[in-house]
């Protein structure tokens, strides 16, 4: 985040950045699509300074990613599969009101 959209912050490679006029509906696709894109080519970079491959355990979107599959995975055992839909709904606001910020 403070390496991509804090830099680029309102220009036009800046994926989190609306364009001046755009809908939040058209706006949040994009962002997310372009915006996952840029993580992976900045944290791709990163590791390649350290001379590792973006396919490793030091990946901090791997980790992100873990960390919520650990989440659910820890949510279903306790309370079983019901909660699921429940689980899908609030990831889906959290990133819609992420975005929408």
């Amino acid at each position: 985040h403070n390496h991509g959209h804090h830099l680029r912050v309102a220009t036009p490679e800046d994926p989190a950045s609306a364009k001046f006029g755009e809908s939040f509906w058209k706006f949040l696709p994009r962002t997310m699509i372009h915006g996952l894109h840029s993580a992976w080519d900045l944290e791709t970079r990163r590791l390649a300074r350290s001379g590792s491959s973006p396919w490793t355990l030091r990946n901090n979107l791997f980790n992100a990613a873990a960390m919520s599959i650990v989440l659910f995975g820890a949510l279903i055992s306790v309370f079983g599969w019901i909660v699921l839909p429940y689980l899908l709904i609030q990831a889906g606001i959290a990133i819609v009101l992420y975005e929408a910020a």
